[in-house]
């Protein structure tokens, strides 16, 4: 099968994805106004001009965001330099795993290693994806492989506010009108593509401007 066809295969089984609803008790701190993007969201690409900037809300355990990454690396590489790509939270809360996978992440965050712990946890989904028991232990050994230190990534796993920083991207991801994962905002408007084709157009007619 030709890729192309392959990618938006993967792109309209996300689309279904985004149908769920995802529940939580996850609030944003009381005057804080909902955002699309914050200083402190987490950036794998920075793009000097600004004119597009494209923001995931994603669940690590999602098959439909797992489906998508290999597209969305392409993405990346396609358009180096010119979009600032922003991965955010948004762990579904009937995913017994996905708020563990993103506290590892973020912990990995802390000493300046998100990008690779993110990759890691979708190049390793299948072997972890849809369990029922905590898969905190084999998150650790990513961790360990990845030479993070690791008396302090057990602090940051252990420190509450590392889970209020993932909660805080889920809030703000219900805020804005997420309803389910991979949800995509190009520059603080929310995609609704139908194939890769219109996502690519999409980023065109921002670069364009």
């Amino acid at each position: 099968m030709a890729a192309g066809v392959v990618l938006i295969t993967i792109l309209v089984v996300v689309i279904v994805a985004m149908n769920a609803t995802a529940q939580s008790n996850a609030v944003l701190p009381p005057n804080t106004t909902p955002q699309v993007l914050r200083e402190d969201s987490h950036r794998l690409d920075v793009a000097e001009d600004g004119k597009a900037t494209l923001v995931e809300f994603l669940d690590f355990e999602c098959e439909a965001c797992g489906a998508l990454y290999p597209f969305v690396e392409q993405l990346r590489e396609q358009y180096d330099g010119r979009i600032t790509f922003v991965v955010r939270y948004f762990p579904i809360p009937s995913h017994r795993n996905s708020e563990n996978a993103a506290i590892a992440a973020e912990a990995a965050a802390a000493q300046g290693q998100f990008e690779p712990m993110y990759s890691r946890l979708f190049e390793t989904q299948a072997e972890w994806g849809e369990k029922q028991e905590p898969q905190s232990d084999l998150f650790r050994s990513y961790a360990e492989e990845l030479g993070l230190d690791m008396d302090d990534y057990d602090a940051a796993v252990a420190d509450p506010a590392t889970k209020e920083r993932v909660q805080k991207d889920f809030a703000d991801g219900v805020a804005v009108g997420v309803e389910g994962t991979p949800t995509f905002f190009l520059n603080g408007e929310k995609l609704n593509p139908e194939t890769t084709q219109d996502f690519t157009d999409a980023v065109d007619a921002a670069l364009a401007q």
